[in-house]
């Protein structure tokens, strides 16, 4: 280690000035734990100061820790491009007409190779650019409506996406496409199946888990795949539209009130729950796993029903949990609690007292399970049947979230009780269903042994 690098305690840009480096520049750095090459990029915001990052050559971002540098050296300078070229996206009469509305973050991006920047596509001219495979599938616009990260979308969101689909429908379009991040999806997902109800035409979510400077980056495939689905695809219904199994062999279309994101980081983190897929597709198309749907059809017909109550909350049981919580909520004016209860739908005695006041006072309460896969059935054990006498509702096989979305929505239609009871329980998207299929819960759990042979003669 150089003399002038000893007990560096300088922040990292300084360090970089300090070192005759740029930002962009193409850098050999020595370090105390080998050597890396790669191009220096810009720091985070609120990232730490300690750590110079690099773009690897493999398209993954590394910090190297500012102590463990021995030595820099600029071998190249790629001056950053933050826009895609565009080309004008194909117009061909015979192809579908698909508008995409973006909400925030990039549903395609690009990697700028000569500097390792990520660039954001969403023009059709950018997408085109970044995608060209579009353009063998549809006719493409875009309208970005938001520019939030997903755990900032919210009842505004929803209420405008719902009108802006509507339009959109009334105009003719043949498919419509929604960019959004994964961590939220299947919220909007929920609150679009009960706010956009018999469309006449698919209505596709699509994201990805992995941004474009990633080697292993979905977002394209999951694009293409998206497009198809709302261009071509028979199932006129809300659905999220995402990667299958972990590989790129085919995506899921997953109904909008049984889908779920399930893992934070593989692609293939959305699953059914309490049911199966409604389909697989790939760039040739649409392959129908499930036969009740609902068909694509020629008219421009649509119910908008754009509403809902914001004081609603959602509540995890947990083994101790105290009344103040119930009261808290009550006391702050919420009109709607889902509880997401232990087996069959429980909570603890003294949690008793708050729902009675709680339902006094006019708050309406929804059981669900934390178990997400199976059925409420408060009638089985006396606590079930004790929590219903102090006025919780059993809320059926509806996912704890889709509960959630659903009775804020019915909330924000109707001040009566028993109106929002209908609603809650009157089945709209396949939120409630009568059964789950035997197929419908699977677990592949690794090491059993029928699960090994399959994954040896399969997947290998």
């Amino acid at each position: 280690m150089s003399e002038a690098l000893k007990g560096y305690k300088g922040a990292s840009l300084q360090f970089l000035k300090d070192m005759g480096m740029r930002v962009w520049g193409e850098a050999v750095v020595e370090t105390t734990r080998g050597r890396f090459q790669g191009i220096i990029l810009p720091r985070a915001e609120n990232d730490d100061d300690r750590h110079v990052v690099l773009k690897l050559i493999t398209g993954y971002n590394v910090g190297v820790e500012i102590s463990t540098i021995q030595s820099m050296k600029e071998i190249g300078y790629r001056e950053a491009n933050y826009k895609i070229p565009e080309k004008e996206f194909p117009f061909s009469p015979e192809k579908p007409n698909v508008k995409l509305f973006g909400t925030g973050g990039t549903i395609a991006s690009r990697l700028d190779y000569r500097t390792g920047a990520v660039i954001p596509a969403f023009s059709p001219g950018e997408l085109y650019g970044a995608v060209p495979e579009l353009a063998d599938i549809c006719n493409l616009t875009t309208d970005k409506l938001f520019a939030v990260f997903s755990e900032n979308m919210g009842p505004q969101q929803y209420i405008t996406l719902a009108k802006a689909i509507g339009e959109q429908i009334e105009k003719g379009i043949d498919g419509i496409m929604i960019g959004h991040g994964t961590d939220t999806m299947h919220h909007t997902a929920a609150a679009l199946s009960f706010m956009v109800q018999d469309a006449p035409i698919p209505i596709v979510m699509v994201g990805s888990q992995r941004s474009s400077d990633r080697p292993s980056s979905d977002a394209a495939l999951n694009l293409i795949h998206a497009a198809t689905t709302a261009a071509h695809s028979d199932i006129a219904e809300v659905m999220v539209c995402m990667f299958g199994p972990t590989s790129d062999e085919y995506g899921l279309l997953h109904r909008g009130t049984r889908v779920r994101k399930m893992h934070s980081s593989y692609r293939s983190t959305f699953r059914t729950l309490g049911d199966i897929p409604l389909a697989t597709v790939t760039a040739k198309g649409v392959r129908p796993i499930h036969q009740d749907y609902k068909r694509r059809r020629k008219d421009c017909d649509v119910n908008i029903l754009p509403f809902f109550e914001e004081k609603v909350a959602m509540v995890y049981y947990y083994p101790n949990m105290q009344p103040d919580i119930i009261d808290s909520l009550v006391d702050n004016g919420y009109r709607g609690i889902i509880i997401a209860g232990t087996g069959l739908g429980h909570i603890n005695k003294p949690v008793y007292p708050a729902i009675e006041r709680a339902v006094k006072k006019g708050v309406t309460i929804y059981m669900t399970v934390q178990t997400l896969w199976g059925y409420v059935h408060m009638f089985v054990y006396d606590t079930g049947r004790d929590l219903m006498a102090k006025g919780i509702i059993p809320a059926e096989n509806m996912l704890p979230e889709v509960a959630y979305v659903k009775l804020g929505w019915a909330l924000g239609q109707s001040e009566d009780l028993d109106e929002v009871k209908r609603l809650m329980l009157t089945p709209i998207s396949t939120e409630i269903t009568e059964r789950e299929p035997y197929n419908g819960y699977l677990v592949y759990q690794g090491g059993i042994p029928e699960i090994e042979d399959f994954l040896k003669r399969v997947h290998r």
